[in-house]
């Protein structure tokens, strides 16, 4: 009983250490984000805050530019999310549900494409967004996302629509549902754990993405909150409480996002598990 306790206490310590420095980052930005710009420069960016200011945000989201590009983070997110799970909750019905030819090989075809390293494919992807006139637009870098993003999305979702019994599918054919009905009222409710933790996982994702928003956009005002960190960054260079400031504004629709889904998330991880 003695060395059980000492290893419970062993893991409880260990798990708690674990836990203050995987915090330690995120409440030192958060407190630098509250603090002067003299405060900071008199006493340093790790040491004790000696004053309390909001002001850091309000640079952040209106000098810095931040108001702006968060919107259009939200124009290129929330779109991206529902046009990819949509197209992938079908593709993954069909693909799962009906003896489709050749529906193996487009599913490791699918699969093959999420296993290319995105770099090889930046010059291709900004010279065809070129090309097709579409280069520095919010909807190129939504298409962006949605081709590079479907196929992983619907190797996830194929594997959790397979997995529900084949006799509710039968069952609904015989009361005469069709193909559609079948997708819509009985496929994708029994698949919102899938879908919840999909969600959560595109959304911050492609919120959070820097790589293809500076590969096909180029002016300031198209770019995401990503994106903006950067310029934030060269244009108050030692101004640690706006860029601190910034850092959290861009962190906090993820989070929101997070908690929202959380249950969902866990559940769809569980699920998957079980299976």
């Amino acid at each position: 009983m003695d060395g059980r306790r000492l290893r419970t206490a062993g893991f409880h310590l260990s798990a708690a250490a674990l836990s203050a420095l995987w915090l330690l980052p995120i409440v030192l930005v958060l407190v630098t984000s509250t603090r002067t710009f003299d405060d900071i420069a008199a006493h340093g960016v790790g040491s004790m805050p000696h004053s309390f200011s909001l002001d850091g945000f309000r640079q952040a989201w209106v000098d810095g530019g931040q108001q702006r590009a968060l919107v259009n983070s939200m124009l290129v997110t929330l779109p991206t999310v529902a046009i990819s799970l949509g197209l992938a909750s079908m593709a993954a019905f069909a693909l799962s549900r009906y003896d489709l030819p050749l529906r193996r090989v487009l599913l490791l075809l699918m699969l093959g494409g999420n296993l290319l390293p995105p770099q090889i494919l930046l010059i291709p992807v900004s010279r065809l967004s070129e090309v097709l006139g579409i280069y520095d637009r919010l909807y190129a870098l939504i298409g962006v996302q949605v081709g590079f993003g479907v196929g992983f999305y619907v190797f996830v979702l194929h594997g959790f629509m397979r997995a529900i019994p084949g006799e509710i599918q039968q069952a609904a054919v015989i009361d005469g549902a069709g193909p559609w009905q079948i997708y819509w009222r009985i496929i994708l409710p029994l698949a919102r754990p899938a879908l919840a933790a999909l969600t959560a996982l595109s959304f911050t994702w492609i919120f959070n993405d820097l790589l293809w928003a500076i590969t096909v956009l180029r002016t300031d005002s198209q770019m995401p909150v990503t994106a903006s960190l950067i310029g934030l960054q060269g244009q108050y260079v030692s101004m640690w409480n706006v860029i601190a400031a910034g850092s959290v504004i861009a962190a906090a629709p993820t989070v929101a996002v997070f908690l929202r889904f959380q249950r969902h998330f866990v559940a769809g991880l569980n699920l998957g598990a079980v299976k």
